[in-house]
């Protein structure tokens, strides 16, 4: 029944009241997709690449100038750096997670095809590389001594590795009508066979689990740009990480250290901008739903105040205080359920935008539904306070002048 009353009111204040119904449209569109956008950088840093990540350090290290002997000198580090108290492997790799520089190649199922039938990303791995990583097999077989090969007999084009293992999603791109296991694909028109499928590895520049890697068996030298990996206990990583330095650069002082990290500081280095536009975001979320609040109980109190001998008369001819309250609680839902209309169609035309423009997947409804929810509660505490004085207006002020 208040319903009536409410609206004739409003349609005096036209202005005050679509300044709030903008506010909260506004807020609505703003709060959905950032509530999205916040939850997408939550989901990426915590996914998981399927290594050892907390037992894992990492060293790069090149050479100045050219040097002949650097397959040499590279498998005197591996020796040196197992003899290390506290490491539990050593492997050499071209590429890590959160490392950066990323190397993708394309692949195709037949040596003459000419469009590429995915592109993944590569890692080349000497010998422990599962071992140290601690990343898993889900079928098939690691490396056998026999099958690796040298990066540089590699890059002269006098050896080509015959064998490779894929991760689960590159498996089921290329063969979703069975196994992988014993299958051939072609890098550059060069055969290797499929011998293993990893349960987990994911692809170095987007950190997916769902986007096609593999391993090929390939040994990398200092010189080109390997990077040595060690495994160790968490408690010793640090201590690790100095003895792994000062062994490389006894073994060869004519080389620069590049780079030295455990691999949860290269994690939280790579997910830095992720997290300063979660906390950003965040804030602005919490500015726009302050800013809104405060425009509804200056509103709300403006209007207690226009009305309070319209009150008064209603109280005077029998109202309850809990029927004001309810008479402004009705008042302000109205106006918020308008905004959030607006505000919802807004959200979803924003996110059309953002997918064309920005990658981004469909606004999930739960989002749209979750602003909704917190905009009324808002509403509703907001208002709580100058309804509340409303419902003490005594039925006195009928009969003030």
């Amino acid at each position: 029944m208040d319903i009536r009353p409410i609206l004739t009111t409003l349609r005096r204040h036209k202005t005050a009241a679509a300044l709030i119904v903008l506010e909260v449209a506004l807020t609505c569109a703003i709060l959905c997709n950032a509530m999205d956008l916040i939850a997408n950088r939550l989901v990426r840093m915590q996914r998981t690449t399927g290594m050892a990540e907390s037992e894992l350090v990492m060293v790069n290290i090149t050479g100045v100038g050219t040097d002949a002997n650097a397959d040499a000198l590279t498998r005197s580090d591996l020796v040196a750096l197992r003899g290390l108290p506290g490491v539990r492997g050593v492997t050499i790799t071209n590429q890590l997670p959160y490392g950066g520089s990323s190397w993708n190649t394309g692949v195709t199922l037949a040596p003459d095809q000419e469009r590429s039938s995915l592109v993944a990303s590569m890692y080349l791995a000497g010998e422990d590389f599962l071992a140290t990583t601690g990343i898993r097999l889900a079928e098939g077989r690691d490396f056998q001594p026999g099958e690796y090969i040298d990066f540089t007999d590699n890059n002269a084009g006098r050896a080509d590795p015959t064998v490779i293992l894929v991760n689960r999603p590159m498996a089921q791109k290329l063969f979703p009508d069975g196994s992988a296991l014993g299958r051939t694909i072609y890098l550059s028109k060069t055969p290797v066979k499929v011998i293993g499928v990893i349960e987990r590895l994911v692809s170095v520049r987007e950190i997916r689990e769902d986007a096609p890697a593999m391993v090929l068996p390939v040994r990398m030298a200092y010189s080109p740009g390997g990077r040595y990996l060690l495994r160790t206990d968490t408690a010793q990583r640090d201590a690790v990480l100095r003895a792994a330095v000062d062994t490389l650069q006894r073994n060869g002082p004519n080389r620069v250290l590049l780079e030295r990290r455990t691999f949860e500081e290269m994690k939280n280095r790579f997910f830095e901008g992720d997290r300063a536009m979660a906390r950003l975001l965040v804030a602005v979320c919490v500015a726009l739903l302050v800013v809104t609040a405060l425009g509804i109980v200056g509103l709300a109190s403006f209007w207690v105040q226009q009305r309070t001998r319209m009150i008064g008369i209603r109280r005077a001819l029998g109202a309850t205080r809990r029927q004001i309250l309810h008479y402004f609680q009705l008042e302000n839902f109205l106006l918020t359920s308008v905004g959030v209309a607006l505000g919802v169609a807004g959200a979803y035309a924003a996110n059309l935008g953002l997918m064309r423009h920005a990658e981004l997947t469909r606004l999930p409804f739960a989002y749209v539904a979750g602003g909704a929810v917190i905009l009324w509660l808002l509403g509703q505490l907001a208002v709580l306070g100058p309804a509340l004085r409303a419902a003490a207006v005594p039925p006195v002020v009928a009969t003030r002048g």
